[in-house]
Order: structure tokens, then sequence, then C-alpha cells
């Protein structure tokens, strides 16, 4: 079996099938939360109107929640088929919180989406609104535990390993579904949804404008949308903030990697525009960067919020040299001193399995204490340079940018909207303004995608940090299986993509032609 080709064409589909899947799930949370706002509304003034606007928005949100369901429970099974050796060695803390969603808030969104749908003659108003909040609710608790498996992942607590087993085993699940990291990747990643779900409200809203249907239901929706989506862009930048704290304590090569810092300094720049010399690597001594325009102590005040903090680069995280505000050297563990731990670790996991099967209690001790004085840096044993341990760069430096200013640029849309909406209602009229935020509808999925591909390429080469990276991780099956499968998934999803995109956009210009609100 070619073991390389097999790691990255694995990760070739999974990436494939999360990236497919982010482009569901993100509608499908914002738009629940949109539709819950709007019959608020109609509940709260029994405006047939808005009654009219939430079962529109509803079946857009219905479409998107059918595919997306498709397409996350190809992700789960992958899990199992192509990365087996990580599945047994973290199943029971990594499953755990995926058998909670599936079991708990799948199926609390699976009931009462039916009753949403399905129930505004069967039920009393007031207990219809009930059942469209729970759904709400109920696919960002889903979310919630699958960003808790994602967080653990990046950041791996509250579990120990158990050589007896050759697996870690949860020791407190409150430390795993509650982390720092989990908590913030929670309401980063959910309040990201609400932006692009406002603007896919004010796309479609602006699209019914320019073809003059719909105006006043068109106005309605943009209101409501472009609250949503100033809110989500607010709140995801000040959670991104917390993003870069967690990633800078837990994650530093990850921040070293998403600004092409190789050497870093008491009091760092953030650079602003830069163009990354990719033929850059550890310990050289090219350039790092051309044509840097930079941001004086952005990346210190980013990562730690102290302007004069020292932000460590690749180059200082490899020999393990930290500084004091002072200006003072610390001494951390360097990379080849965690390869060298991490090998140690492997060999005395080697040397307890022999001794317990030999019944030599007095070796197995020995062996046992050996391994827990090194299991920290395990996964360090897999590779043979330290280089090994870093990140591709490139794609790490330039989607962290492309999500700073397409956020950037969504932030100053709302506030747009919003004004235009309130203040100047004439220009809502005008076509410029249309195409605007149609042409932005695009642009919030590549914004959201971007985010993804960062926290995952990121990581790299790991599956669990410093635990187990990706080599070691992946199913022993032939890469030609998995070659099968990726182009089999890439035909199946780019099909269900068009084919919501077809049904979506036939069911907006079937209603647009009569009166939404009827």
């Amino acid at each position: 079996m070619d073991l390389l080709a097999t790691v990255d064409w694995s990760r070739a589909q999974f990436a494939l099938t999360a990236m497919y899947h982010w482009l569901f799930v993100p509608l499908t949370i914002g738009l629940a939360l949109i539709v819950a706002v709007m019959e608020t509304i109609y509940f709260r003034t029994r405006d047939e109107r808005w009654k009219g606007l939430t079962k529109f928005w509803m079946t857009l949100f219905g479409i998107n929640f059918a595919i997306g369901v498709a397409t996350g429970l190809i992700l789960e099974f992958e899990f199992g088929t192509n990365w087996s050796n990580y599945s047994w060695f973290v199943g029971d803390i990594f499953g755990a919180p995926l058998a909670i969603e599936g079991i708990f808030a799948f199926f609390l969104e699976a009931t009462f989406v039916a009753v949403m749908f399905f129930g505004w003659k069967k039920v009393s108003p007031g207990f219809h609104l009930a059942a469209t909040w729970l759904t709400a609710f109920g696919v960002a608790l889903s979310a919630w535990w699958i960003l808790v498996a994602n967080a653990w992942m990046q950041y791996p607590v509250g579990m120990e390993f158990d050589p007896d087993q050759m697996r870690n085993v949860m020791t407190d699940f409150s430390a795993v579904a509650l982390s720092p990291v989990a908590v913030n990747k929670f309401f980063h990643a959910v309040f990201s949804t609400w932006t692009l779900a406002g603007v896919f409200v004010a796309g479609v809203s602006a699209w019914m404008l320019w073809r003059r249907r719909n105006i006043e239901a068109s106005k309605l929706s943009l209101r409501v949308g472009s609250w949503v989506g100033l809110a989500g862009i607010v709140l995801t930048l000040w959670t991104g903030d917390g993003s870069a704290v967690n990633v800078a304590r837990v994650q530093p090569m990850k921040l070293a990697a998403m600004e092409g810092l190789y050497d870093g300094k008491i009091g760092q720049e953030l650079v602003g525009f830069g163009i990354l010399n990719t033929d850059k690597r550890p310990g050289d001594d090219q350039p790092a960067m051309y044509g840097e325009v930079s941001i004086p102590y952005g990346l210190s005040v980013l990562a730690n919020h102290d302007a004069k903090s020292f932000v460590p680069g690749i180059n200082d995280l490899i020999k393990g040299i930290s500084l004091t505000s002072e200006g003072d050297t610390v001494n951390t563990v360097s990379y080849a001193e965690r390869i060298e731990m991490g090998r140690t670790a492997r060999k005395a996991l080697a040397l307890y399995d022999e001794a317990r099967k030999a019944g030599d209690e007095g070796a197995a001790a020995e062996a046992l204490d050996l391994l827990k004085e090194n299991y920290r840096y395990f996964g360090y044993g897999y590779f043979e340079d330290p280089a090994d341990a870093v990140p591709p760069v490139a794609l790490t430096f330039y989607s962290f940018r492309v999500m700073v200013v397409t956020g950037g640029y969504l932030l100053l849309l709302f506030i747009a909207l919003i004004f235009v909406c309130y203040r100047k209602p004439g220009f809502l009229e005008r076509k410029w303004l249309h195409w605007l935020c149609i042409a932005s509808i695009p642009l919030v999925w590549i914004c959201s995608q971007a985010g993804w591909v960062l926290a995952e390429v990121g990581r790299q080469p790991w599956t669990i940090q410093d635990l187990l990276p990706v080599q070691a991780a992946v199913s022993a099956i032939p890469s030609d299986n998995v070659v099968i499968t990726f182009c089999l998934f890439a035909v199946l999803f780019t099909l269900l993509l068009a084919a919501e995109i077809s049904i979506m956009l036939r069911y907006i210009s079937r209603k647009s032609k009569n009166d939404i609100m009827a």
C-alpha cells in the first residue's frame, strides 16, 4: 500500500465532503433563526403578511436542510472507512459528542421541524412558534456537539491514554464539552451562520426588487436579513478575537503560519498586506514576505492583548525559544526534543505491551512510567524532521486574509443596508445596490469556507494536536479505493448542490410571480 497516497487522498476526500457539507449547514442554522424571528413578528402582530414571509423562507430552509443531512451522514461514516486508526485511538472521546448530537439534537430538530412545516392548522399559533424556535435551537445544538468534537481535536483535554486498550479514554466529560476552545468555536461558527443567512436573504430580496416583484415583501425581508446579518458579523468578529487568543495559547504554530511569521519578536506587527515567499523554509535565510505593509504591534495585541508581548515564529517554535516581555530568553521544549520524546513514548508503549504479555509486572510498571513521562508529545515520534510539524504556510496565510477581508466587507455591507432601509429608502430602487447584494452571496460562502480552511489546514499535520499525525490516523486501505470514492463523492455532491440551487431558484422564481405575503 502506498501510505502517502492513501493519506493524501483520504485528506482530500474528507476535505471535499466537509466543504460541501459546510455549504448547507450555515444556511440551515442561519435561516432557522430568521424564520423564527419572522414568525415571532407574525405571532405578536397577527399580520398575515409576516405569515406569508415566514412560509416563503421556511420552504427555502427545508430544501437546504434536507440536502445538508445527506452530506453530514457521509462525513461521519468516513471516520470509520478512511480514518479507522483515528477512530480507534479516540473513539471513546470523539464518539461521545457525535452520539449525543445524533440521539438528542438531531431528533429534537427532526421532531419539531415536522410541526413547523405541517402544523400550521393543526396546533395553536403559540405551539407552532415554539416548534419553530425549538427547531432553530435544535440545529444550533447539533452544531454544538459537532464543534465540541472538532475542538477536542484542536485541543485534546479531559482524557488519558490507556495502554491496556492502546487508546485514549475520557476522564472528564465537562472538560471536553466546555473547553474554552469548544465554547468559542461554537459561538464563532453559529454567529457566522447568521451573517451568511443574512446575506442570502438580502441577496434574494434584492433579486426580487431588481425584477420589480414582491417589493413590499422584499423590503421587509431585507430589513430582517440585514439586522440578523449585522448582529452576526459583529459577534463573529468579537469571537474571532477570542479564537486568535486560543490559537496563540494552544496552537502557536498555526498562528505563526497564519502570519507567515518565521522569527518572532516582542511587539510583533500584523501583516496588513504582503506577498508570501512560497520558497521560504524553516531555518533558511530567504525573506518570508515581499512588499509587506504591517500594523505595528498588531499581532501581539491580537494574540495576547498586550502590545509588548512576544509572539513566536516558526523558527522560534522549532528551536523551543521564547522571550519574556523584558526580552529574557526562555527555553521551552524544542521540536527535536519533542520528536525524541515521542519516539521514547512509542518505544515505551511497545515495551509495556511486551512486558504485560510476558507477565513481567516490574518491567511493565517501568515502561508505563516512561510512557506517561513522554506521552505529551507522542505524535511527534512519527516525524523524521522538525519541519514535518509545520503546516502549509501559504494556504493558511492566504485563507486567513480572505476570511478577514471578506468579513470586513460584509460588516460594511450590512451597515450600509440598514442605513439605506431606514434613512435612504429610495436607494432600494437602485440596480447597483441590487447587484451588490446578489454578488455578495458567493462572497459570504467564500468567507465561511476560508474560515474552515484556516482552522483545519492550520492544524496540519495533526488529526489530534501533538498526539496523532495524519499518517498514523489513516485506514490501511489501498489508495486506489480512496480515489474511486473521491471521484464518486465529487460527482454526487456536485449533483446534490446543482439540484439544490436549481430547486431553490425555481421556487424563488415561481413564488416571486405571486404575492408572497398573501
